[in-house]
């Protein structure tokens, strides 16, 4: 046999588009065209390959050899391809029996003995195996990740040796299993610790059982960034296909996947990070911080500390969920379906407002500062709610407030309503959010005054109403009230907030 098929799969984010590996040897001198849009470091497996073959004890065939890697058009990168253009050589070669890898994919970089080393973004991979219905070779190092995938028959291999080995019926390699299911173990911060502060208590269990974003507005040291990270214990648990949309992130970045199974991402990066690190892109385009807290949290602190054209660039994907990073020569799209909270001080000393401590800051100083977060922007922000300085006795109070696990029942219960429903109340559309609130004729008028007097957009009237929507949840009332729409609304003056 003089040609050969191998399966594999190529890596797109979080895509695993379907890779054919023809092997072709024809009559010549000896020598290896590799083909079908490769990048340098697939071309660098040329060299890689030989030296596996000859240094396993194989025969690497002295003709000349024909790779193309199919469909020619889908760029092709990195290590993984090292496995499959091996087996192709010895299948096209007589080494390996015709059709032992026709139900089979096989991945992996390898060494130049033969060895499998592990590669980055199984997990995609792994699930579109499994959706293909085929066994799947991997390294060992990438075992487990690929076991995530659930009903997939996992075959890992330290070395060349044993994938051949197992393909000749000489020494068949067992389906790998997890030796337990994947589960957090590091415990959260419960908000029992955090004391005083109510209606910020409110406001965050509002945005959690509405998937709202929210705004922390207040003085340095009252507690803001310690709210904020609270949120994650009061957060349902990931279903097990969200769980592995988020793994399926973290396994295309290079992170772990086990250590934080089942719970909801929380990232905060730091006010320096770049629109790059934020959204993603690069060279090689990779998920930025949006994606990586997909159905999470991601927390700004010091929100307008950050450049404004970084914060201006997550406008479209807090709308739909999603980003699409388009480059000349790549084009991924990744989710980005997060809970936004943010914190910052009301002016650049942080003191206006705290009668603690007199404000320093200039008036133009104010206004500059204030001015870095653009009102589209703030438009998207659902609940804008001041963190004031607590009393000297109400910080000393030895008194614990409600803790995480109570608040965490009465979101899951919010969140069982609207998914009866059929969405979260934040991604409500609009004829389905105002079939859902049926306002009566009076707090329609009502609703309408008060849009009039605080010249509220059109954008700000629907995240109204979705946060109206998630009191009445919280309440167990099937429709918004005049109470709940006070409440909503409330929620929405920051220029209150700011400026005291």
């Amino acid at each position: 046999m003089t040609l050969a098929i191998v399966h594999t799969r190529a890596g797109l984010g979080l895509e695993a588009p379907e890779v054919q590996v023809e092997v072709h040897l024809s009559n010549g001198l000896p020598s290896m065209t590799l083909v079908g849009l490769p990048e340098t470091a697939v071309k660098e497996s040329r060299e890689r390959v030989r030296s596996a073959l000859v240094n396993a004890g194989f025969e690497y065939p002295l003709r000349r050899i024909t790779l193309n890697l199919a469909p020619a058009d889908l760029p092709k990168e990195g290590g993984r391809f090292d496995l499959p253009i091996a087996l192709g050589l010895l299948l096209a070669s007589g080494q390996l029996p015709p059709g032992c890898l026709e139900a089979t994919e096989s991945v992996g970089e390898l060494a130049l003995d033969g060895a499998l080393r592990r590669v980055e973004g199984v997990l995609p991979l792994a699930l579109a195996a499994r959706r293909a219905g085929r066994r799947l070779i991997v390294p060992r190092a990438n075992a487990d990740e690929a076991a995530l995938a659930g009903e997939l028959e996992v075959l890992p291999a330290d070395h060349l040796l044993d994938v051949v080995a197992h393909l000749l019926g000489q020494a068949p390699i067992a389906p790998h299993r997890l030796s337990h299911p994947p589960a957090a173990t590091r415990p959260l911060p419960d908000l029992a610790e955090v004391r005083g502060q109510f209606q910020a208590r409110r406001a965050l269990e509002v945005a959690a059982a509405g998937s709202h974003n929210l705004l922390f507005a207040g003085p340095p040291g009252t507690g803001k960034t310690m709210l904020a990270s609270r949120l994650p214990g009061i957060l349902p648990p990931l279903t097990d296909d969200e769980a592995l949309e988020v793994a399926a992130v973290r396994s295309v970045s290079g992170l772990p996947l086990r250590a934080e199974w089942g719970r909801r991402p929380f990232r905060a990066p730091h006010h320096t990070a770049s629109a790059v690190a934020l959204v993603g892109g690069g060279a090689r385009p990779r998920p930025g911080e949006i994606s990586l807290a997909h159905h999470g949290v991601l927390f700004l602190d010091e929100l307008p500390e950050f450049p404004r054209h970084v914060l201006e660039v997550m406008r479209e994907p807090m709308e739909s969920g999603r980003i699409h990073i388009a480059r000349a020569s790549h084009e991924r799209r990744y989710p980005a379906r997060f809970m936004l909270v943010a914190a910052m001080n009301p002016c650049p000393c942080g003191h206006l407002g705290d009668p603690r401590q007199a404000c320093h800051c200039t008036a133009a100083q104010i206004q500059r500062y204030q001015s870095r977060l653009s009102g589209p922007l703030l438009d998207r922000i659902d609940l804008q709610v001041e963190v004031p300085a607590l009393p000297p006795e109400q910080l000393t109070a030895n008194q614990p407030g409600e803790d995480s696990a109570t608040v965490r029942s009465r979101v899951l219960a919010a969140r069982e309503r609207q998914l009866a429903r059929g969405a979260l109340n934040a991604h409500l559309a609009g004829r389905e959010l105002e079939t859902a609130c049926g306002l009566s004729a009076p707090d329609r008028a009502w609703l309408a005054e008060v849009l009039e007097r605080l010249k509220l957009s059109a954008r700000a009237y629907h995240r109204v109403l979705r946060v109206a929507l998630t009191l009445a949840d919280l309440a167990g009332v099937t429709r918004p009230e005049r109470e709940q729409l006070i409440e909503a609304v409330g929620y929405r003056q920051l220029d209150r907030l700011l400026k005291g």
